[in-house]
């Protein structure tokens, strides 16, 4: 494929971000990064930066047809997708539709797609306001999750164990709308069991499955991701029926051609889909355990499908990666002790620690709160998953 003279815009230039515009770079492309923080990491290699809202639509779409990009992406973003789709229509280039833009990043329409396709999920309702947040709950007989119908990374997710408890209730209601952009939330159904994502890339409307990811969390109320191993550890019969209910959702939602990233609950009754992204998975899953587990590189595949190639989605490895974060307590880090020692040993493939001595940390209530994790490679999943650990037992963190 000729890539010369080739722009593609990336909506966000954040940390999120930033494997994208390198990889791009190295690709020999012009990258475009639209980023509203002029402080953004990932101007720093970008070509061209515009500081400009990734959701503010007519201003992304008149500057893409300024600068005559030949694609437009996100990575591991759910906000910017709208936009991803405005132009992708605007300058009939590769992307998803505006309807799909909304069902994967609306939690009630989404699901409201998924139920009228007959691919299991949730019971669930789409809730505006308290009082119609008091009448769904009715139809609970125990415990539900109240959620942003328009968020992610476990950003205002609660855990309401008792249907009788005002105060839990009111807290839930109160905690999730803090999140919520359009003042939207859901209640559903709360599914017990392993959880895993699946991280699949279409192409001219084929689903293919590259990795089924199992997840760690912090479980109830909050359900932040703590951990991701691959590849899946679930028996081969559900993994069948993981790669099926994901491919039926994809479809349902109308992705052609670009990335998906699908979390699922694999409950009593069989897997369930929690919700599903147009875009690539987060938490390192895409940029880094792919690659180490099966040497796709996910992220190139999603460039070159956004630049309308066809990507390379054969799988090179047969091994196993995983990340752990770090679970401290509450408090101001007075010392880092073993980071350097953990870095040299030669399944560990990254160590990150995001907070420095002096800072002060809080509780782990969603994905921005976690200070640091530890990502290995190994043979197979639980070796993986021990490197990890024994990693962080080397690291201590000293916190007063």
């Amino acid at each position: 494929m000729n890539l010369l003279n080739k722009k593609i815009m990336i909506l966000g230039a954040s940390i999120l971000q930033l494997p994208a515009i390198l990889k791009a770079k190295e690709m020999g492309l012009q990258v475009i990064a639209v980023d509203m923080d002029k402080n953004a990491i990932g101007f720093k290699d970008a070509d061209v930066c515009l500081e400009v809202s990734t959701i503010d639509i007519p201003n992304v779409i008149n500057l893409a047809k300024d600068y005559k990009v030949d694609g437009i992406m996100t990575l591991a973003s759910d906000m910017p997708m709208k936009t991803v789709a405005a132009v992708a229509e605007a300058l009939n280039i590769v992307g998803v539709t505006t309807d799909t833009a909304l069902k994967a990043t609306n939690k009630a329409l989404m699901r409201e797609c998924l139920k009228q396709n007959d691919v299991a999920i949730p019971m669930f309702f789409g809730v505006m306001g308290y009082l119609d947040y008091l009448s769904a709950i009715q139809h609970f007989k125990d415990k539900f999750i109240v959620k942003p119908a328009d968020n992610s990374g476990s950003r205002g997710v609660f855990l309401v164990n008792d249907k009788n408890d005002k105060s839990s209730i009111d807290y839930a209601y109160e905690y999730s709308m803090k999140y919520s952009r359009n003042g939207e939330l859901v209640v559903e159904e709360f599914m017990e069991g392993p959880e895993v994502s699946v991280e699949a890339l279409s192409v001219d409307g084929q689903v293919h499955i590259i990795a089924i990811t199992d997840k760690l969390t912090t479980g109830a109320p909050r359900f932040v991701e703590m951990g991701h191993s691959q590849p899946t550890c679930l028996s081969d019969d559900l993994k069948r029926q993981i790669e099926a209910i994901t491919v039926s959702a994809v479809k349902a939602i109308g992705i052609e051609n670009g990335p998906s990233h699908t979390e699922i609950i694999v409950t009593a009754n069989g897997p369930k889909i929690v919700e599903l992204g147009a875009r690539l998975g987060g938490d390192n899953i895409t940029t880094h355990l792919v690659p180490f587990s099966t040497g796709v590189d996910i992220v190139k595949c999603c460039i070159e499908i956004a630049l309308g190639y066809s990507p390379d989605l054969k799988k090179k490895k047969d091994l196993a990666s995983a990340i752990r974060y770090f679970d401290v307590s509450p408090g101001r880090i007075i010392d880092i002790i073993g980071q350097e020692k953990v870095s040299q040993l030669s399944d560990v493939k990254m160590v990150c620690i995001m907070k420095r001595i002096g800072d002060n940390i809080g509780k782990i209530n969603n994905s921005t709160d976690r200070i640091g994790f530890v990502i290995s490679q190994a043979e197979d999943a639980r070796e993986a998953i021990k490197v990890c650990e024994d990693a962080m037992r080397i690291i201590d963190i000293k916190i007063i």
